[in-house]
């Protein structure tokens, strides 16, 4: 009878790889599926991003239904991709084998899935209030940055050696693909639990942040118009010369971060140079395609054995702190220049220094506009959020620089 079960059981891999791992494994396996389907839902129902939830649910939930045993090793595995690869020979071996290995390979592992990223968004961003009003913007992005400063010596004291405690405090940018450069420069190991965990809080952020807002800024300055502000219009040259200086200055000041500033800068380019072709493949294509398999990579990233891994819980309560502080932050800093400028500045364009760049200047716009129909903020959250994104990117660049270098 049990011969017989044991030859049922072999027809299904899937099924009997259930009894060949411990009892805790099996149940984080179960649950992961289940949190796939979970965040699947949340995607299509657009509580979430579904451009990021829907892939990463895909691929959560089937990654952890597909483990079997591997033919080669007799070990557990997937026919998903091997993280775990490092010389020559086992990358092309593994090219061979896994169906996802060629873009890990080739787009994750040296970050340039983050730099495409980039590209798409510098390809949608209107520059116009930032040029117009850099110094404000930059004030308003700086108090925003708290979370990622703060968090590095509360991941320190929680067990965190330092290039460890840097990568997830960048998590506290709510940059995504910054998370990742950086995790992927500082922290190799911990990448994919950084990585996921930062882009679920970052598509939490559209339905978490608007509660913080409405706890710390009173209503009446919520709605704020801003009308007597008026957003100058920047000509295209402007905003061309504009990104190749800043972006040149910025890679010769920060050039671990360049790859990032580079992205970030020619997608502006190709949005202002107006050559169609270009827009719309870095848009459509570039931005769209990334970011479906920048989604559905983590996910089937994302097995059971981290899960089960004692440091991804610390990684869950540190994440929500950079966020959390960040937030806070910023408010703060929306609130005081508020308070300088005698009621003319929507204190909740600070929230927008937080770099989600575009959701959080999204937040910022959708709650004065509840408050107040004719609080039209967005063209002027635009400038704090892409402040933050040079912010954001400044200080992981100094982490990546000088965290290795430090003793503690």
């Amino acid at each position: 009878m049990q011969s017989t079960l044991k030859e049922f059981m072999s027809i299904f891999p899937g099924i009997e790889s259930f009894f060949l791992m411990d009892s805790g494994m099996a149940i984080a396996r179960i649950l992961l599926i289940l949190l796939g389907f979970f965040l699947c839902y949340l995607g299509y129902k657009k509580i979430l991003d579904p451009l990021l939830m829907v892939p990463m649910g895909v691929g959560i939930s089937m990654v952890n239904a597909g483990i079997l045993i591997m033919p080669n090793t007799g070990k557990l595995g997937t026919m998903f991709l091997n993280a775990l690869v490092e010389s020559p020979q086992q990358h092309i071996d593994a090219f061979q084998i896994y169906f996802l290995q060629p873009i890990y390979a080739l787009t994750f592992s040296n970050g340039l899935i983050a730099c495409l990223v980039f590209i798409g968004i510098g390809s949608i961003t209107e520059l116009d209030f930032f040029i117009a009003n850099p110094r404000m913007s930059l004030l308003l992005a700086i108090p925003a940055e708290l979370g990622t400063i703060l968090t590095f010596p509360i991941a320190l004291i929680m067990g965190f050696n330092p290039s460890e405690s840097a990568s997830i405090a960048i998590i506290g940018g709510a940059d995504g693909p910054m998370v990742l450069f950086a995790s992927l420069q500082l922290a190799r190991h911990l990448f994919v639990p950084i990585t996921i965990v930062a882009y679920i809080y970052l598509s939490i952020i559209y339905a978490g942040y608007p509660f913080l807002i409405k706890i710390a800024v009173p209503k009446k300055l919520r709605g704020i118009p801003m009308e007597e502000m008026t957003v100058k219009k920047v000509s295209s040259g402007e905003k061309i010369a504009f990104s190749i200086v800043t972006g040149s200055v910025l890679c010769l000041l920060f050039p671990v971060a360049s790859p990032l500033f580079v992205s970030f800068f020619l997608g502006v380019i190709i949005k202002e140079s107006k050559i169609n072709r270009f827009i719309d493949v870095s848009d459509n294509v570039i931005l769209s395609g990334s970011t479906l398999f920048l989604g559905f990579t983590l996910g089937c990233l994302l097995s059971a054995d981290i899960v089960v891994d004692p440091k991804m819980f610390k990684l869950i309560i540190l994440g929500f702190i950079a966020l959390f502080l960040s937030g806070v932050g910023g408010l703060c800093g929306g609130l005081i220049a508020c308070k300088l400028s005698n009621g003319k500045i929507n204190p909740l364009l600070g929230i927008a220094g937080v770099s989600c760049i575009p959701t959080t200047a999204k937040v910022a716009h959708k709650c004065a506009h509840e408050i107040n129909p004719k609080a039209f903020i967005m063209p002027y959250a635009m400038g704090p959020s892409i402040a933050g994104v040079i912010t954001s990117a400044i200080i992981a660049a100094c982490y990546i620089t000088m965290v290795p270098r430090m003793s503690f």
